[in-house]
């Protein structure tokens, strides 16, 4: 593996190892641009890989190491997402498609990752996922359902589920404590993002199938 170029790491903590990989955009005008910043000790961020839009993939920090890439936020009932992730940056804008060459090169490298850690599908996540409000990212434009259909990721089944039970079934999936509009709006960036409106019968169907087949044990975390 090539040496890594960002200086914006340290050793994982408490032993924890990777067991989430989680996807961002880079939301800046150029791979290039954004490759400086992850690069700047200045900055305080970085991230495992970049890929670029043509698919070019950057070893940014080694995947034993903790890069800085998570920010606030938890998953699973867990904070300090760091510790136990390992982050990959897409070189996207934020408003404009992932190229073909650039998930295809995404898709190789989470194969890889995931075998190498024993990551399972539900532990590839959004940004947006473990930190609703704060990040939107990797957004709309992101095919999930590709990942999902590679194995690489999940997706709901559409079914029955009570839209009483929505924030709970969203939590046991891995979601954190949010308030409704803000969970709702972070779970449909994922699964339904281009709906609208009020909670409905459709987003708790979905939360329901998530937390029914990849229910998180939060008990079984604790320290």
């Amino acid at each position: 593996m090539p040496a890594p170029l960002s200086p914006n790491f340290g050793p994982r903590r408490d032993g924890q190892r990777p067991e989430l990989i989680v996807l961002h955009y880079t939301a800046m005008e150029s791979c290039a641009a954004a490759r400086d910043r992850l690069c700047d000790p200045a900055a305080e961020v970085s991230a495992h890989y970049l890929i670029s839009e043509i698919g070019a993939v950057e070893v940014l920090v080694a995947e034993e190491m903790r890069a800085w890439h998570a920010g606030a936020g938890s998953w699973g009932g867990r904070g300090d997402v760091n510790s136990r992730s390992i982050g990959v940056e897409l070189a996207n804008t934020g408003v404009h498609p992932f190229p073909a060459p650039q998930m295809r090169a995404l898709e190789a490298l989470l194969a890889g990752v995931m075998e190498r850690w024993a990551i399972p599908p539900e532990g590839v996540i959004a940004h947006s996922d473990m930190a609703p409000g704060r990040k939107a990212d990797p957004g709309p434009r992101f095919d999930w359902q590709r990942l999902a259909r590679a194995g690489l990721s999940v997706w709901p089944e559409p079914g029955r589920g009570a839209p009483a039970r929505f924030a709970a079934d969203a939590r046991a999936f891995g979601y954190p404590d949010a308030p409704l509009d803000t969970l709702l709006t972070a779970f449909r960036l994922r699964f339904r993002p281009w709906a609208a409106g009020p909670l409905d019968a459709v987003d708790a169907g979905l939360a329901a199938d998530l937390a029914r087949r990849f229910a998180i044990d939060r008990d079984a975390d604790s320290p």
